[in-house]
C-alpha cells in the first residue's frame, strides 16, 4: 500500500495498491479552501478513511518536490500560509512586488542533500502526527512525478512524456521518454526560463489571480484582432533550442516588461498576444522533440498542459499519432503521480486502467437522506428514473444540480458534482453565469456528449476526451444546436461519456431523445472561487444559497420550498 502526498499549492493524497488507483483527493475539498496548500492531513485521513485502512497499513511514502523553497515552507509553515492569503488576495499587499520579486528568486534554486534530508524530517513530523510508523518515505522529483502521471496513466507502452510548468525542484520542464514504466530524462528546462511563470505574470499583470484565471486569460484572447508574429513583442522572450526553451529575461525582469506592453494595449490583445506567444512556443519545443527521438505517442502534464487551445494545437501536428494529457495536470496532481512513481521503483507496477477519474470520497443512501430529512428549505423524493426526470428538465431549459457517486478527481466535473443545462439554451447559459456561477461573460462553457455523437459534431475528432483537457472544432452546422457551450471561435472543451458512468450516460441518452442530440451544458457544482462540493451538506449549502430549484441526489430528486 502506497501513499502519495503533496504539501504544495493544491495539496492532496492519494492511495494505490497493486495496479489500481484506489482513491486521490485534494485537501481544498475537505477544508472548503480553494486550492488549499499545506501539510495534506484531511485527505490523508479521508483515503484512509474511505478505505477502511489504518496509518500502520501504509508501508510507504511517496513525498514531493525538496527544493530550497519548498523546503523552507515547511520548516515556516507560516510562510506559505501569508502568500496564499496574498495570491488569491484575501489580505491587501504591502510590498507585494518585493514580495513576489523574493518568491521567483527563491524558486529557482534546486534542491540539494540538505534539503532533501530537512524536508524528510519534517514530512516525518507531520505523518507522525497522524499515526504513521514503520514506513518507508521517499521524496520524488517535481517533475518526475508530473511525468509519472501523464506515462503510466496514458495506456502508452512507450511515448514521448514532456511536463511544463511554473517551477519546481528548480526545473519549470522536462522532456522524457517512457518506456514500459522507465522515465529516461533527455532534456531540462531551467527554471530561470518558465513559460509557466511568463503566463502567471500575464494572469497577474490582468488584475487576475496566478495559479488560479490562467484559464480567464485564455478565454479573453478570442476576443482580440489577430496581429502578425512581428507585431507581437511577446514573441522575443523565448526562444526554442531543440528540446530547450531560453528565456531573453530573468523572471523580475520580464514582470516589469510586460507590464510595459500592458501599458499600451487593450486587455484582450495583452491576452491574445500572451496565449500565441505559449502556443507557438510550445508546439516548436513539441515538434522538436518528436523529431528529435522518432517517437509519435505523446503524453503531458504540468499546470501549462491546462492550455486546451495550445493541447489542440500540438494534438493536430502530423507527427503526433496518439495523444494524451493527464487530467489532474496541476501540481494537485503531484501525490499521484509520486505514488505512482514509487510503485514502479518498488514493484515495477506500470500499467493501469485509466478510463475515469472518480477516485474521491462517496457518501451513502443513507448520508444523503440525514442531510436532506432535517433540511426544512427542500423537499425531496426517491425516482427510480431519475435519469428521465433530470433530461426532462433540461431539455425544458432548465439548471439541474448532478450529485451523485465518488467526487472527481482534478479541476474538472465529470458527471458526478455537476451542474447541468442546456446545450443550446443561451437563456439557461445566461442565468447559470449571472445567478449560480457568477463568472466573467467571455468564459466558455463546456459539454457532456456521448461518445458516439462526436464524430458528427466536431471535424476534428480524432480521439476520445474524457477529461476535457483539450479543444475540439464544432462543425458549422451543429453550432446552433450548440450555442451555449461553443467559444467565440467554434471551439469547444468536451467531455466525451462512454461507459464510465452510468447514470450520467443514462441522462445524455434521454435528452438525445428529447432533442436529437446527445449533448448537455456541463459545468462544475461549486460557487464561483470556492471548490468543487463533496459531501451532501456542501450540494445543499450552494443550492440554497444559489436558489436553484432543482437536484437529483442519487436517485433523490430535491427540489427548493418557495
Amino acid at each position: 500500500m502506497i501513499l502519495g502526498i503533496w504539501d504544495g499549492h493544491d495539496a492532496g493524497a492519494a492511495i494505490i495498491d497493486g495496479k489500481e488507483i484506489k482513491v486521490a483527493v485534494n485537501e481544498e475539498r475537505l477544508t472548503r479552501r480553494k486550492l488549499d496548500v499545506g501539510f495534506p492531513k484531511e485527505s490523508i485521513k479521508c483515503c484512509l478513511e474511505y478505505l477502511g485502512l489504518k496509518p500502520s497499513d501504509v508501508t510507504d511514502v511517496a513525498a514531493c518536490t525538496s527544493d530550497f523553497s519548498k523546503t523552507i515552507t515547511r520548516v515556516f509553515p507560516s510562510m506559505k500560509d501569508k502568500y496564499y492569503l496574498l495570491r488569491r488576495r484575501k489580505v491587501y499587499p504591502k510590498f507585494a512586488q518585493n514580495q513576489k520579486n523574493f518568491k521567483y528568486k527563491l524558486t529557482e534554486i534546486g534542491p540539494s542533500y540538505l534539503t532533501r534530508k530537512v524536508s524528510k524530517r519534517f514530512l516525518r513530523k507531520g505523518l507522525n502526527r497522524l499515526g504513521f510508523r514503520n514506513y518507508k518515505m521517499k521524496i520524488i522529483d517535481h517533475h518526475m512525478a508530473h511525468a509519472a502521471g501523464a506515462g503510466f496513466c496514458s495506456g502508452f507502452d512507450k511515448a514521448l512524456v514532456l511536463t511544463v510548468d511554473g517551477v519546481g525542484d528548480g526545473l519549470s520542464g522536462s522532456v522524457n521518454i517512457f518506456d514500459k514504466g522507465r522515465i529516461d530524462r533527455i532534456s531540462s528546462i531551467s527554471a530561470k526560463h518558465s513559460p509557466g511563470i511568463f503566463f502567471e505574470h500575464v494572469t497577474n499583470l490582468m488584475g487576475m489571480r496566478e495559479l488560479e484565471d490562467e484559464g480567464k486569460v485564455m478565454a479573453l484572447s478570442d476576443f482580440a484582432y489577430k496581429i502578425p508574429d512581428n507585431k507581437n513583442p511577446m514573441l522575443n522572450f523565448f526562444e526554442v533550442k531543440g528540446m530547450n526553451i531560453k528565456a531573453k529575461y530573468s523572471s523580475v525582469r520580464m514582470w516589469k516588461e510586460l507590464r510595459k506592453i500592458l501599458w499600451k494595449s487593450p486587455p484582450e490583445q495583452f491576452a491574445w498576444m500572451a496565449q500565441e506567444t505559449m502556443k507557438k512556443k510550445l508546439v516548436e519545443l513539441f515538434r522538436n522533440s518528436l523529431d528529435e527521438t522518432g517517437l509519435r505517442d505523446v503524453a503531458w502534464s504540468g499546470g501549462v498542459a491546462s492550455n486546451i487551445k495550445a493541447n489542440m494545437e500540438i494534438r493536430h501536428l502530423p507527427e503526433v499519432k496518439k495523444w494524451f494529457v493527464f487530467p489532474h495536470m496541476g501540481d494537485g496532481g503531484l501525490a499521484l503521480g509520486a505514488a505512482l512513481q514509487m510503485n514502479f521503483e518498488k514493484n515495477g507496477t506500470w500499467e493501469y486502467k485509466f478510463d475515469n477519474v472518480y477516485f474521491g470520497p462517496e457518501y451513502s443512501k443513507e448520508e444523503m437522506e440525514n442531510e436532506l430529512k432535517d433540511n426544512p428549505k427542500i423537499r425531496y423524493e426517491y425516482d427510480k428514473n431519475i435519469e428521465k426526470r433530470v433530461a426532462d428538465l433540461i431539455s425544458g431549459g432548465k439548471i439541474v444540480f448532478l450529485y451523485q457517486g465518488r467526487m472527481e478527481f482534478g479541476p474538472r466535473a465529470l458527471g458526478n458534482r455537476s451542474i447541468l443545462a442546456s446545450a443550446s439554451s443561451v437563456e439557461s447559459k445566461n442565468d447559470l453565469n449571472l445567478k449560480i456561477k457568477k463568472r466573467v461573460w467571455y468564459q466558455p462553457f463546456c459539454p457532456s456528449i456521448l461518445e458516439e455523437d462526436c464524430k458528427n459534431i466536431f471535424r476534428d475528432c480524432d480521439c476520445i476526451e474524457r477529461f476535457m483537457t483539450m479543444g475540439f472544432m464544432v462543425r458549422e452546422e451543429f453550432r446552433e444546436k450548440m450555442t451555449s457551450v461553443t467559444n467565440v471561435d467554434g471551439s469547444a472543451r468536451p467531455q466525451m461519456v462512454t461507459t464510465e458512468n452510468d447514470r450520467y450516460r443514462k441522462i445524455l441518452e434521454s435528452v438525445k431523445k428529447k432533442t436529437e442530440l446527445g449533448a448537455v451544458l456541463n459545468t462544475s457544482l461549486n460557487l464561483h472561487g470556492y471548490p468543487i462540493v463533496n459531501t451532501p451538506k456542501d450540494v445543499l449549502d450552494v443550492m440554497i444559497r444559489t436558489r436553484n430549484p432543482y437536484m437529483a441526489m442519487g436517485n433523490y430528486f430535491v427540489e427548493l420550498v418557495e
